[in-house]
């Protein structure tokens, strides 16, 4: 495949907290979410803007990215590096809408940075059913253009080639992208006792091939739960040894 005027050279840093160095070119750019950035060598600018007008920043808004957007532009006369990095634990994706057909569908606030040739879009789901009750919700994100861009996951990332007519159920939360052929729908999981006592939700992601999935085995949300869990545990723990302390206190006669 010949290369695309926007690819930018790239190296991906790190196993299980990543983060992309990109090498740009004298007056070459790379547009980054806001707050993704790692370090930036000497030459490199930062302007931050609505990449495109209020609109385009509102439309980044609503598919959970900021309404702002940080170009990075190589003002020096060599090569520098810039360096972006996930906001939690996981795995980057780096992807080529153009080798998609043009786009590529990732989960609401996946993106992380990309080449100036990339435009973040809306991209709805096809069915009211997956708005409703997906855990990607109603809307996605598409990356649309011609160039590098990078995603981001968390745990591991699992790619499967699904072919026409194939089939996979996933927990709505673990899917991160995928191609544009892919037919994505939400089915119930149906069954009384597997909804009560399952733990898998009341829903999953139903996708139908021709078309490349990436999948995260930890979602961000499944992370965020158990850490809330964790901590009204430990409160609930000291809570109770507390109140054992002051019972103890009053059964033996200390009634201070």
């Amino acid at each position: 495949m010949q290369a695309s005027a926007h690819d930018i050279e790239f190296r991906i840093l790190g196993d299980d907290m990543q983060t992309v160095e990109i090498m740009l070119d004298p007056g070459e750019s790379v547009r980054a979410e806001a707050g993704t950035m790692l370090f930036l060598e000497d030459d490199i600018q930062m302007q931050t803007n609505t990449g495109g007008g209020v609109f385009k920043g509102l439309k980044r808004m609503i598919t959970g990215e900021s309404f702002f957007i940080t170009n990075f532009t190589n003002r020096g006369p060599g090569k520098r590096k810039a360096a972006f990095s996930a906001p939690y634990p996981g795995k980057i994706l780096h992807v080529n809408p153009s080798e998609f057909g043009g786009s590529f569908l990732c989960q609401k606030d996946g993106f992380l940075c990309a080449a100036q040739g990339i435009e973040i879009e809306i991209a709805f789901t096809k069915r009211i059913g997956a708005g409703l009750f997906g855990g990607e919700g109603f809307i996605l994100q598409k990356l649309q253009g011609d160039g590098n861009a990078f995603i981001h996951s968390g745990g591991t990332i699992i790619e499967r080639d699904l072919g026409e007519g194939e089939s996979l159920r996933v927990d709505t939360g673990c899917l991160v992208a995928f191609a544009p052929s892919v037919d994505y729908d939400i089915k119930f999981i149906g069954g009384f006792r597997n909804v009560l006592f399952g733990g898998e939700g009341l829903f999953f992601a139903m996708l139908k091939g021709p078309g490349k999935v990436f999948l995260q085995t930890l979602p961000f949300s499944r992370l965020a739960d158990r850490i809330v869990a964790a901590s009204r545990f430990g409160r609930n723990k000291e809570e109770t040894r507390g109140i054992g302390g002051i019972l103890g206190g009053f059964i033996s006669g200390d009634r201070s």
